[in-house]
């Protein structure tokens, strides 16, 4: 009976091929998942591989519309940025590769498959987690992990067997996708050094971006973006999209620290044009048609989101419940909003949407209203003291804000 790998034909994964059929005597099916980023050249690239290192059979499966309707559209819908920085490029790709890898066992009938993750990062986490829950009686193996062999070691073992083992082009680790790049290299390993500006893959350097602006306008419908430039597109599409547009103009590269699943810090490069510009438009989009408190919620719901699925955690209850509460949250999370990218910026120039709490009839911000008068506004103006005063009063024997003049007194001769 067949095993089945998770193939991105790298050099862990390109280890466990031959290393599957000697030690289990069994064919190898390889899986490669497209969740973005790869291009004609790169899938004839990976089958090539596949079928060079004795995969009896090689699955392509292109899993970019289940990323983007499954996951993205949720980080999308709840504004998430890990840190305030990451937009999550990887966590769902392992979710999306998964399910996909689960699928081929069950079409061919096999009861084992199998990942090239390390004992020492995120992905082997995501990994085995997704599939336990989507394979059901699937027995799981991470050779890599199991024997924790060093990349040295792949390296030596594929030679002694004839499988040819490219030298390293690049000093960084790149993993492209959809949702985007990150990048990890010597100066990621600790927390004091910039990347440099070569490091980042397919984004234009902000200085080295086009001296005029360039402004577009992204249209959102139950909160996800329909078109751009009044170009309809499917959102897969739009990601592309202004990945490709805001990469020219040096949108999207930032560097993360966070902490890992097991616990330990880890830092990233990231190039993300696409998310960078589609969450500042939609949370911008967000401010003028949400209600203060919806907007409230919705900020500690996403990032609880965002946390558990970048821990591997999708598959838990709780995660229904918080997409019911975001995609409830979007009925009126629609309209236009015209971005300007320049130097690798994404700045908001303005808001248009049916469903605006603006209303220039009702109220106009520190002007004029009609909903209420001075005399409302000054009882308003007391009540609202009236908790800061009690503690002032009950604290009188403590330091308070004001024991203390702002303005020493001065002299004049």
């Amino acid at each position: 009976m067949a095993i089945v790998l998770a193939f991105s034909g790298g050099l862990d994964t390109s280890f466990c091929v031959p290393y599957l059929q000697a030690t289990h005597d069994t064919p190898v099916h390889t899986v490669t998942v497209d969740t973005g980023g790869l291009t004609d050249a790169d899938r004839t690239a990976i089958e090539a591989r596949a079928r060079h290192l004795g995969a009896d059979r090689h699955h392509l499966i292109d899993g970019r519309a289940p990323l983007y309707e499954d996951h993205l559209s949720y980080l999308i819908k709840g504004n998430v940025l890990k840190g305030g920085v990451y937009p999550l490029c990887v966590g769902p790709e392992r979710i999306v590769q998964a399910r996909a890898v689960a699928e081929v066992a069950q079409a061919v009938g096999a009861s084992t498959v199998a990942h090239g993750s390390t004992g020492a990062g995120n992905d082997q986490v995501r990994f085995d987690v997704a599939l336990q829950l989507v394979g059901d009686d699937l027995d799981v193996i991470a050779p890599i992990r199991e024997l924790g062999l060093s990349r040295d070691a792949s390296t030596a073992y594929l030679e002694a067997r004839g499988f040819s083992v490219p030298d390293n082009t690049t000093d960084y680790s790149i993993n492209r996708g959809l949702w985007g790049t990150t990048i990890g290299g010597k100066e990621t390993l600790t927390a004091k050094a910039p990347l440099p500006a070569d490091a980042y893959p397919d984004t234009t350097a902000p200085a080295d971006a086009p001296d005029a602006p360039r402004t577009l306008t992204i249209t959102f419908a139950d909160g996800l973006p329909v078109a751009v430039d009044d170009a309809s597109l499917s959102g897969v599409e739009v990601v592309e999209t202004l990945n490709e547009i805001g990469g020219r103009h040096g949108v999207g590269r930032a560097v993360h620290v966070g902490d890992t699943i097991l616990g330990i810090k880890g830092r990233i490069g990231i190039e993300a044009p696409a998310a960078q510009i589609l969450i500042t438009a939609h949370r911008e989009l967000e401010k003028v048609v949400l209600s203060e408190q919806q907007q409230v919620q919705k900020k500690g719901l996403g990032d609880v989101y965002g946390r558990l699925l970048h821990e591997g955690q999708y598959f838990d209850p709780v995660m229904r419940d918080v997409e019911a509460f975001l995609d409830h949250s979007q009925d009126v999370v629609a309209g236009t909003v015209t971005v300007k990218l320049f130097k690798g910026r994404a700045t908001v120039q303005g808001v248009d949407s049916p469903h605006s709490l603006f209303d220039a009839g009702t109220a106009t911000y520190g002007e004029e209203n009609a909903l209420w008068d001075g005399r409302d506004a000054e009882g308003y103006t007391t009540l609202a003291a009236i908790p800061s005063l009690l503690a002032k009063k009950a604290r009188a024997d403590t330091d308070f804000p004001d024991s203390e003049p702002m303005i020493a007194e001065s002299t004049t001769g």
